[in-house]
Parts: structure tokens; sequence; C-alpha cells
């Protein structure tokens, strides 16, 4: 679970310090593929938490996330759609989610330990 905090934060630091830009273009398609991104990680932690984590579906769903969400909101556009709003919404609530059971496996195993279900 380290590694994976670990990770986050250095790829956090690496992309704010890092002199690379996105054009503004191309900003509602990289902003929807990293909501997919971040839902995917977290994602991972829940199942982490729930002893269910695998690598290949982690993978595989974090790269077919965040390139079907790009793809959503180009195609969304290209039809005069604001397909993206969809996708902000769904993996909104999905990422809330996440965070919801991810802080209550934490509470529940790091203050009541003896407690049995």
């Amino acid at each position: 679970m380290i590694y994976i905090l670990v990770g986050l934060l250095l790829g956090l630091l690496i992309g704010y310090y890092s002199p690379i830009t996105v054009p503004t273009i191309y900003a509602p398609y990289v902003s929807i593929s990293i909501l997919a991104a971040l839902d995917s990680v977290l994602g991972g932690i829940k199942a982490l938490e729930e002893n269910s984590f695998d690598i290949n579906i982690f993978i595989t769903g974090f790269f077919s996330n965040a390139l079907m969400a790009g793809l959503l909101a180009y195609f969304g556009d290209r039809l005069g759609i604001q397909l993206y709003l969809a996708a902000i919404f769904a993996f909104g609530v999905r990422i809330f989610q996440n965070l919801a059971i991810i802080r209550r496996s934490i509470v529940n195993r790091l203050f009541f330990k003896n407690n049995k279900k």
C-alpha cells in the first residue's frame, strides 16, 4: 500500500514540476482521461483493501478507461454533444464511492482491529 502512495506522490510531483504543457484545444480530452485514470487508481486501491486486486485487470482497466474516456469526449465534441459532462459525472460518482469505501476500510482496520464483522 505504501508503494502505491509513494508512486502516486512521485507521479504528482514529476507532473507538477515538468515543463510539459497541454494545448488548450486538447484540455477537455486530457482532463477526462486523467479523471478516468484516477478512477482506475482508486478502484485498484479499493481492490487492494478488499484483497481482490489483480494487476492484469488494473493495467488493462487503467489504459482502456483513459483511452475510452478521451475518445468519448472527442467524438462527442465532433458531434456537437457535450458527452464529457456525462463522463465527468460518472467518474466523479465512482471516485467518491471508491474513496468512501477506502476510508471505511482504513478506519476499520486502524481503529476497530478487535471488532469482528
